[in-house]
């Protein structure tokens, strides 16, 4: 049988395990992709080739995966984070694109490429954060930090990868714990998942995303509320914390930030949606 033949049968499977057919569709083709070691452009043109030796099983395996649903980025190992491919595996959170509005704060705030900067990143996870600013800022030095030690595992692993280990080291610890100096800046991807939403999430989240990445206690809230509490005596005056929090829970986070007699608030960032997903705050 051709590629695409396999291709369109594992469509279909895959929407019968209760995958949108948008995400059917594309998560098909990728896996096809990686077993291919094909470009997209490659599949567009070669796709009704014949299946090549030991494709089938390989990519049958792969789609059962996917059926059970297992996300697509544990499955290939890797996930693009700011144009960065990053390895991802079951102990770390897969970045999400709203993240990013973390790294855009950070770069608006400090424009100049070759200024010095000293940022903190908490919660770094697979080092997604980190390492789009180190990238995007040659200058600075970054500290990432997570209480995983799994966690830290890999992001060193992708640091390496893409050659700024030498300007980002690593911290095992609880939040701002265990970090030395002030900093320009803090940035932060918190666990904010209340607790008792974990039947609400979608089995790619709930049943093979770590649970110390996600859930922020009962309301949510409890690491966010440590963060902005304990923040303002890492940053240098005038220095900004920037941090991601969940679905409608702007309010709050005002209202923390509002409550902090060392911060002021700067402004909430949204998404493509709209919604409000990070906020800045500077040390006064």
């Amino acid at each position: 049988m051709s590629i695409h033949i396999h291709v369109a049968a594992a469509r279909q499977r895959l929407r019968d395990a209760g995958i949108s057919q948008t995400e059917s569709d594309l998560d098909a083709r990728l896996l096809a992709q990686h077993v291919l070691g094909w470009s997209t452009e490659r599949f567009l043109i070669d796709a009704h080739a014949q299946a090549p030796d030991g494709f089938t099983p390989h990519y049958q395996t792969l789609v059962e995966r996917r059926v059970t649903r297992e996300p697509l980025a544990y499955i290939v190992g890797v996930r693009e984070f700011w144009g960065l491919e990053l390895e991802v595996t079951p102990d770390v959170l897969i970045p999400r694109p709203a993240t990013e509005l973390i790294v855009e704060a950070l770069l608006g705030l400090y424009c100049d490429r070759r200024a010095p900067l000293r940022v903190a990143d908490i919660c770094t996870g697979c080092g997604c954060v980190a390492l789009a600013i180190a990238h995007e800022r040659p200058a600075a030095r970054v500290v990432a930090a997570d209480i995983s030690s799994e966690a830290l595992v890999v992001a060193r692993r992708n640091a390496a990868r893409h050659r700024v280990g030498d300007r980002v080291s690593f911290c095992h610890g609880d939040l701002l714990h265990g970090l030395e100096g002030q900093f320009d800046a803090i940035v932060a991807n918190p666990p904010y998942v209340v607790d008792g939403a974990r039947n609400a999430l979608q089995p790619e989240v709930r049943d093979f995303e770590p649970a110390l990445a996600l859930y922020g206690g009962r309301e949510g809230l409890d690491l966010l509320t440590r963060l902005v509490a304990d923040a303002p005596t890492h940053l240098v005056p005038g220095g900004h914390l920037i941090f991601e929090f969940g679905l409608g829970q702007d309010v709050e986070v005002e209202d923390l930030i509002a409550a902090s007699p060392d911060l002021e608030f700067v402004e909430l960032r949204r998404d493509l949606e709209g919604i409000a997903r990070t906020a800045v705050a500077r040390r006064r």
